[in-house]
């Protein structure tokens, strides 16, 4: 249903498809009575609710304590993007379980949770959340700050929020912002001296 469709009123647009989100709930309203609207917002507050549990599944499967490999070819979409600061890029559902076996093989007790309630807005979820493990295991490279030697005991323990886009129940996109300063220190990848009279920015230029 295009916006041509719908009434016009002052600062909407007799265009279609350029309308904004208050013209077309106000097109709606005026055609189609506000019971059409109110169909309208269950119909997407039931989408984001289930995101929600679609997300809430992904946390705890994926990130969470005992990790679940067959949640990412139930959950991920098959072109999948990763992205968080401390590693490079990883695209698909193989790419995905890959940097996920090895980072659990390096850090056998790796564990993240979240700290707030998910918060959801048409595709996209948002989730807050904090975590880390122990290095006991494997030599680990997958650090874009450097690498770690087999065993090598550092802890890492930090925050930080992501943003998930969904397509048709399957997750498209997961974005983190994390706070990779505090994790490469921790790491012993990054010393106070290197961040002397730098700021955030300028270090997660170089090192994130």
């Amino acid at each position: 249903m295009s916006s041509s469709y719908l009434r016009t009123e002052k600062g909407c647009t007799d265009e279609p498809n350029i309308g904004s989100q208050k013209c077309f709930k106000d097109g709606i309203a005026y055609h189609y009575g506000v019971g059409a609207l109110s169909r309208h917002a269950e119909a997407s507050t039931d989408a984001e609710s289930k995101n929600k549990v679609v997300v809430g599944r992904w946390f705890t499967e994926f990130w969470g304590k005992n990790y679940n490999p067959a949640v990412v070819d139930e959950l991920a979409a098959p072109d999948m993007v990763l992205r968080y600061s401390l590693h490079r890029p990883r695209r698909g559902r193989e790419d995905i379980k890959m940097f996920m076996r090895g980072f659990r093989d390096a850090f056998p007790d790796l564990y993240f949770w979240g700290t707030a309630p998910l918060l959801a807005d048409g595709d996209h979820v948002i989730g807050q959340w904090e975590g880390g493990g122990t290095h006991t295991g494997w030599a680990f490279s997958d650090f874009l700050a450097g690498s770690l030697p087999t065993a090598s005991g550092r802890k890492i323990h930090f925050t930080g929020i992501t943003i998930l886009r969904l397509n048709s129940g399957r997750i498209v996109e997961e974005v983190g912002l994390d706070d990779g300063v505090t994790a490469l220190r921790q790491l012993g990848l990054l010393s106070n001296a290197q961040v002397e009279g730098e700021t955030v920015e300028s270090i997660c230029a170089q090192y994130c």
